[in-house]
């Protein structure tokens, strides 16, 4: 197991460790502090927490939320970094490993400027996919077997997202059917809670696993490794944690409640039903490696939760911006990441 002495030692004498870590902390922290805000959005939207206190329970269960899963299984984080081979080269590895990082950053400034949706989660896959394409002239960079599981991460996301939000949003109904509305409120304002703070950590659990893996692999190339690194040092779960837990305490407040009064009105008991089919979701996901965008995840199950009071509650231009997003972001990203890698190992 990799010390973190032997990590400071790495990076002092490697520069190309040094961009990719600080490239590594810098999308962790933005993941946090934009995607997380998804997972305590509809607790504030619903009023069942003022943002403040939201803020600082979804940081907290963000860096809890990596930790723990990643005792409990490293599932996520071991698909991502079997996903892809770059080769036996470490030099060319390691240019690889910066360019797919690089691109995930370039693709969202291209993203931005023309108002093309994007998700950090498939930026870095479809990165890793081109760069790796790149460094070894053809498709033998690419481990389809682990690859397969991105499809299926698709379809966690969209039909296991939507169907376990419009379920759960039906059966409450049905089991508090003599509940008077007020108490349901009151019952559900504190589970609508519980329920964000259960996603805040899925959120962890999931989005922290895909960088702490990249992190972890950069470290092994630049020792000499091959790649097989065994177990994750408690030391760089809790860097990446930490990072992720630090973009969603300073995220800030605007981002957050923009968030949470641009969603559909959702009445407490459909925030809970929301926000608990999109955690249980993200934990099947992480339980069996599938890497899933946690954004889209809660999206769909929103959508679910709209349908199951009437259809055109439901926002289906969010369908067609997803699709969009996976559309463009894996060709976009991808070629980016190849791009990138050619240039980055004839140049350096």
């Amino acid at each position: 197991m990799i010390s973190f002495g032997v990590f400071i030692g790495a990076l002092v004498s490697n520069p190309v460790l040094l961009v990719i870590t600080v490239l590594i902390i810098g999308t962790i922290f933005v993941n946090g502090a934009t995607d997380a805000s998804n997972a305590i959005a509809t607790a504030i939207g619903t009023r069942s927490i003022n943002p403040d206190a939201a803020i600082a329970m979804g940081a907290i269960c963000n860096f809890i939320g990596l930790i723990v899963m990643t005792y409990l299984s490293t599932a996520v984080a071991d698909t991502i970094s079997k996903m892809v081979n770059f080769g036996g080269d470490g030099h060319s590895a390691l240019m690889a490993l910066a360019a797919a990082m690089v691109s995930i950053i370039v693709w969202g400034a291209i993203a931005w400027k023309f108002g093309i949706p994007t998700s950090q989660s498939h930026s870095l896959i479809a990165g890793l996919t081109g760069a790796a394409i790149a460094v070894q002239g053809g498709l033998a960079g690419i481990n389809f077997g682990e690859w397969v599981k991105v499809i299926y991460g698709l379809l966690v996301s969209t039909v296991l997202g939507f169907g376990m939000g419009w379920g759960i949003s039906k059966l409450i109904p049905i089991v508090c059917a003599r509940m008077r509305r007020s108490t349901a409120n009151h019952v559900f304002g504190p589970l609508n809670v519980a329920a964000g703070a259960f996603l805040a950590f899925m959120h962890g659990a999931q989005d922290g696993q895909k960088f702490m893996s990249i992190a972890m692999l950069g470290i092994v190339l630049s020792v000499g490794m091959d790649g097989a690194y065994g177990d994750y040092p408690f030391w760089i779960m809790v860097f990446c944690a930490a990072c992720m837990a630090l973009g969603s305490a300073m995220g800030g407040k605007k981002i957050i409640k923009s968030v949470a009064m641009d969603m559909v009105h959702l009445e407490k008991y459909q925030g809970f039903a929301a926000s608990l089919a999109a955690g249980l979701c993200l934990l099947f996901a992480s339980l069996t490696g599938i890497p899933v965008s946690t954004t889209h995840t809660k999206t769909t199950a929103i959508m679910g939760v709209g349908a199951a009071k009437r259809l055109r509650a439901v926002k289906w231009d969010m369908a067609g911006s997803m699709v969009l997003t996976w559309v463009c972001t894996f060709p976009g990203c991808g070629i980016i990441g190849w791009a990138l890698a050619m240039l980055f190992v004839r140049i350096f």
